[in-house]
């Protein structure tokens, strides 16, 4: 220790240990989370900051911020997949209905068309009014056949509310609606059968797939 360490009072040096040593802990902690973080931020980063292609998707409407999920709304797995919901009431959407079998036609053939990425995307339909789906519906989108999992609407009048909430925010709620892994919507596409915006909504879902590798295969 030097003369001038000498003439430092000991409770000085000891606070100046305790405040290095919680710098480091703050800077390794940061350092952990965004190591955790960084699949999703680079996604991100892409789209808001990079921007490709000028800042445009192809064919679906960025969300930013992402608008976080609350798992607790659905009785569904989201977290850690990529998800395309939608939100229809089962009473309204029969078979000769064609502005909803059209969104689930899209999600369908959205999926098939992802190839070997296609085990990293699943499809929802979030039944709103709890009545019974078509059988004939069922027949061609089941879960075994399309992939499309059929789940009911939050039954607890605040949960219900604050889904309602998320999936109408800036006039979303007739959309098909992207979930991230995270998970939160970051996108949303209207429902269409030109065939050159469904090549369209398959190249952003390419994009986005490609600069997130999280997902798990289904």
């Amino acid at each position: 220790m030097s003369d001038n360490e000498l003439l430092i009072p000991a409770s000085q040096i000891d606070a100046s240990a305790i405040n290095a040593r919680t710098r480091r802990g703050r800077i390794q902690m940061l350092l952990l989370l965004l190591a955790c973080a960084s699949p999703v931020i680079a996604s991100y980063f892409a789209y808001y900051v990079i921007k490709p292609a000028g800042g445009k998707t192809n064919l679906g409407t960025l969300v930013y911020p992402a608008q976080d999920f609350n798992v607790a709304w659905l009785e569904a797995p989201v977290k850690g997949k990529w998800t395309l919901l939608i939100a229809r009431p089962a009473g309204e959407c029969q078979i000769k209905d064609e502005k909803c079998i059209e969104a689930l036609f899209l999600m369908r053939q959205t999926r098939v068309a992802m190839g070997r990425e296609s085990g990293r995307l699943q499809l929802i339909w979030v039944n709103t009014d709890g009545k019974p789906v078509d059988p004939e519906v069922i027949k061609i989108y089941d879960e075994k056949v399309a992939g499309l999992k059929v789940v009911a609407a939050p039954s607890d009048p605040k949960l219900k509310a604050e889904f309602e909430a998320w999936l109408n925010k800036e006039g979303a709620g007739q959309q098909i609606q992207l979930i991230d892994p995270s998970p939160a919507k970051m996108m949303h596409f209207p429902v269409t059968n030109s065939p050159k915006e469904f090549s369209s909504m398959k190249k952003d879902l390419e994009k986005l797939l490609k600069l997130n590798h999280k997902g798990e295969n289904l």
